[in-house]
């Protein structure tokens, strides 16, 4: 097992995984919206002066979140070895649901990762972030599931 799993697994295990991927699925049959959960353990030399908006930046891109037909993807990124987190949403969220409501999200998965609840926050957070996003991108006759539901461990 790499120093990586370790870390990672210090946090999750594989049920967790499978939650959250199931999570993700259910919240996508009430949206049009592309929900990934992207985990990396610590940042690469390269990335070492990026900010946390930065590199999720580069995680949606790396995904091809930003390729999704209505730009309805909505990433949560999280950086084990910071413990930093961030909610990015494509251009067609951005343009709905300002980053106000994100920040408010994040600060909530933010108190459950601090009661070490690493799991539950971020399925509470697919379920907060799926919710809003059936409010203003409700789910469409011919909607399709554009992006894996897996969740992207690094």
């Amino acid at each position: 097992m790499s120093i990586m799993e370790k870390l990672i697994y210090h946090y999750f295990n594989d049920d967790d995984f499978l939650h959250i991927s199931g999570k993700i699925k259910e919240m996508e049959k009430t949206t049009s919206g592309e929900i990934r959960v992207a985990i990396k353990e610590k940042r690469n030399f390269l990335q070492r002066k990026k900010s946390l908006h930065q590199l999720a930046v580069e995680e949606f891109h790396k995904l091809k979140m930003n390729n999704t037909r209505d730009k309805t993807g909505i990433l949560l990124y999280l950086l084990l070895h910071d413990k930093q987190f961030y909610i990015l949403g494509d251009q067609g969220i951005h343009e709905k649901i300002g980053d106000a409501t994100w920040d408010l999200v994040r600060d909530e998965i933010q108190g459950h990762f601090k009661d070490g609840n690493f799991s539950k926050g971020i399925l509470w957070g697919i379920d907060r972030v799926g919710k809003i996003l059936s409010e203003h991108f409700p789910n469409k006759e011919d909607d399709i599931d554009e992006l894996s539901n897996e969740v992207v461990i690094e």
